[in-house]
């Protein structure tokens, strides 16, 4: 095979979230399974590979060192590298899709990338919430993965997405976070309980939500949240005779004596506190502040503010065991509540 050949068929994916020299490793894989690249195929230089390419020879000497250590090339003094075999077992390759970043979306990303180790290689997209966005990443979605891991929440659109998502075959899908209400079939997720858990999680809390009269849940518009919490809050203030209130915007809503206050967002908590500060009013006694989602950073601010949070890491952890043993179960992620001086 010509070197010239074999650049042709490697590719690498500037969108993609997967680092590229894992996409060199993965593409080199690819070929050998399909039969395009042999045993005694000689493979570009490093600089030919970086020139051709135009991404950084660094990145392309990490992809031969990792195709080294699973011993599929081998370079010869003065000769430069070749394939020395083509067997081999391939890791696990998941398409991962995140509808996007935030802080417990990292924390899901991590446990899952420790959890997997080098048996799999993750080619790792964000799809921002847009439904066309991802629509279109799972239609090119081409080669083949053995898995597929989603979260699937979206501003507009989201109606429509069983219809792309039961394309995939049931055996290679996890979804994440939600289940999807029209994709049929036997396969795998990891999902949160919405609507029970926040109803749950206020329950546990209750001795100390029985100093105040009023709970507030701050849920914006057009959020991609599901409309479950809004119904498990609102079941749970009915149940225990609390004033309750779903407002849509922090920042006109004035604060008073005896309300919690449940956010949503990080933003929303921001303006919470800096409108509650001015005020003489004592977070923790006489206004109270529950946030959804554990972060780090609420741990110490305001010497700690109660979140009531599924656990992320241990989502990804079942994500890793559910594609390493190759099982299509649906398992409930555990939820939290943390209680700090801010309730």
């Amino acid at each position: 095979m010509k070197k010239q050949r074999l650049l042709d068929l490697i590719q690498v994916d500037p969108y993609s979230s997967t680092p590229k020299y894992l996409q060199i490793v993965n593409a080199v894989l690819k070929e050998i399974e399909k039969g395009t690249i042999t045993a005694g195929d000689s493979m570009p230089s490093i600089n030919e590979f970086s020139i051709e390419l135009d991404i950084a020879r660094d990145t392309v000497e990490r992809g031969y060192k990792q195709l080294r250590r699973l011993g599929i090339i081998n370079a010869v003094p003065r000769k430069g590298y070749f394939i020395e075999r083509t067997e081999f077992q391939r890791p696990l390759r998941v398409f991962l899709l995140f509808n996007k970043l935030s802080t417990p979306k990292k924390m899901v990303y991590d446990a899952l990338v420790n959890a997997l180790g080098d048996k799999a290689g993750i080619d790792f997209y964000i799809y921002n919430n847009d439904f066309h966005l991802f629509k279109r990443l799972l239609s090119g979605s081409k080669d083949h993965y053995t898995h597929y891991v989603i979260i699937p929440h979206f501003i507009d659109g989201g109606e429509r997405a069983s219809e792309i998502i039961d394309t995939i075959p049931k055996d290679k899908l996890i979804l994440l976070d939600k289940l999807v209400p029209g994709v049929n079939g036997a396969y795998g997720s990891i999902y949160i309980d919405y609507q029970n858990d926040i109803y749950q999680a206020l329950h546990d809390a209750l001795e100390h939500l029985e100093k105040y009269h009023t709970i507030k849940l701050i849920f914006p518009d057009n959020s991609y949240y599901p409309k479950e919490i809004k119904k498990g809050f609102a079941h749970f203030c009915q149940d225990n005779a609390f004033s309750y209130r779903i407002i849509h915007n922090i920042e006109n809503e004035p604060i008073k004596q005896g309300e919690v206050y449940i956010n949503m967002i990080e933003e929303d908590l921001v303006t919470l506190i800096e409108k509650i500060q001015p005020t003489s009013l004592k977070i923790g006694a006489q206004v109270g502040i529950i946030s959804y989602n554990e972060t780090p950073f609420k741990r110490v601010i305001l010497n700690g503010i109660t979140t009531i949070s599924s656990n992320f890491h241990e989502m990804g952890v079942m994500t890793a065991r559910e594609i390493l043993s190759g099982t299509t179960e649906k398992q409930k992620v555990p939820f939290l509540l943390t209680l700090r001086p801010s309730l």
